[in-house]
């Protein structure tokens, strides 16, 4: 069985996260995705979530791609998640390229996935509250 991971907040689940997670399910047998933690969102992020993890973790739940959902809560964790996991590939989006290459040297593929370009949870934010005004 190929095992595939992605990290991400995925907060206002999108078309562009489903693809991103479609995929990423396609380039393996299981999904799991790290999902970021309303404290890494707010401290090491910098990001404010309009739902809470376990709403987020939810969502992603219900999506048919996803087999599983885990925690994430530092930086750090995707070398050890790599091992204990069994990872064959680790996914994320290109705006992150080269900044994972490292753990190509634990044996994982390192695929980055383009982004859907006109969907963002930035700019759905941005839009709604331009929209108020």
């Amino acid at each position: 069985m190929k095992r595939v991971i992605t990290y991400g907040t995925f907060d206002l689940l999108h078309y562009g996260h489903i693809n991103l997670l479609r995929r990423a399910k396609a380039l393996g047998d299981y999904l799991i995705v790290a999902l970021s933690t309303d404290e890494f969102n707010s401290v090491q992020k910098g990001k404010k979530c309009y739902f809470n993890y376990e709403q987020r973790k939810e969502l992603l739940e219900s999506v048919r791609y996803v087999d599983l959902v885990i925690p994430e809560t530092c930086w750090e964790q995707k070398a050890t998640d790599m091992k204990e996991y069994h990872i064959d590939t680790f996914v994320i989006g290109e705006d992150w390229k080269g900044k994972f290459d490292y753990l190509k040297d634990l044996g994982v593929e390192v695929v980055y996935l383009p982004r859907t370009p006109e969907i963002s949870t930035t700019q759905i934010k941005e839009d709604l509250d331009s929209s108020r005004h």
